[in-house]
């Protein structure tokens, strides 16, 4: 196997450990409405606006954040979600997944303080 082959399994690795922590984070009443594969669909557009919507971009704060606007990044997955056939999920519920993942992420900072 090549390093790149190793890079997409770290990937699809890293990839599989952030959707369980999103389901473990979301309510128990919207942990039976997401599919993984829903939650792998969302997770992909989630990297998508980070990659595209140039938030990564901003200076950080004083503590060295950076400001990004969770309810941006659910209307960007309703209108994409809805391009794509897959609506049918309310703002509220793609709030949860939207945390979930920010809290995945924010998981690796607090570990290092």
């Amino acid at each position: 196997m090549n390093s790149g082959d190793d890079f997409l399994l770290d990937d699809a690795a890293e990839d599989a450990k952030t959707i369980a922590f999103i389901r473990n984070y979301l309510p128990q009443e919207y942990k039976e409405r997401f599919t993984d594969e829903d939650l792998y669909y969302f997770l992909d557009l989630i990297i998508d606006y980070y990659a595209t919507s140039g938030c990564l971009d901003a200076e950080p704060d004083e503590e060295g954040y950076i400001n990004i606007d969770q309810d941006e990044i659910v209307e960007y997955l309703l209108t994409e979600a809805e391009k794509d056939n897959m609506g049918g999920f309310s703002a509220e519920e793609l709030l949860f997944v939207v945390q979930g993942e920010m809290e995945y992420g924010n998981s690796f900072t607090e570990e290092e303080d």
